[in-house]
């Protein structure tokens, strides 16, 4: 049981940070263009500098849901690390995760959103570019997306020993 508590913090300590890289990283979608390689995230456009990401007026109001959503996973996943380590040192034997799993659920919501918007609205325009791809952040967020609800079941089920 120890062994599974700690394989579980680990892979929730991993979620926060590959949250953290995909939301702070400008590598959501990279393109080829005459200057060679450009990207795009969710706050900046880089080519050989970065500058603020222009939008059409019709695709700003997404972009700031994307921006939010990614934000409120983040936080979202850090309250529910720090309620999985007060409720591992307060919680009775025999009880369940249920506030950390729910809090986790809804951190997986807020990723399910925010990358399904960008997926909708972004996915192969990365301006000035010939061709383009989904950068690392872009799988990065959907691989937060696979684990935190995986985290979320999980601490639903477990139980305090």
């Amino acid at each position: 049981m120890l062994v599974l508590l700690a394989g579980i913090f680990v892979v929730h300590i991993a979620t926060v940070v590959m949250l953290f890289v995909s939301t702070i990283a400008n590598v959501w979608m990279v393109g080829s263009s005459s200057w060679g390689t450009s990207s795009s995230g969710l706050w900046m456009l880089c080519n050989r500098s970065c500058e603020q990401l222009q939008v059409s007026s019709r695709d700003a109001a997404s972009l700031k849901a994307v921006q939010a959503f990614m934000i409120l996973s983040i936080i979202f996943s850090v309250i529910a690390l720090v309620t999985f380590i007060v409720q591992l040192f307060t919680l009775e034997k025999g009880k369940r995760f249920y506030i950390t799993g729910a809090i986790m659920l809804v951190c997986w919501l807020c990723i399910l959103v925010g990358v399904s918007i960008y997926t909708a609205r972004f996915t192969g325009r990365v301006p000035m570019s010939t061709s383009s791809h989904h950068g690392y952040c872009f799988i990065l967020a959907w691989i937060c997306f696979c684990f935190s609800f995986i985290i979320g079941i999980l601490y639903l089920v477990l139980r305090k020993k």
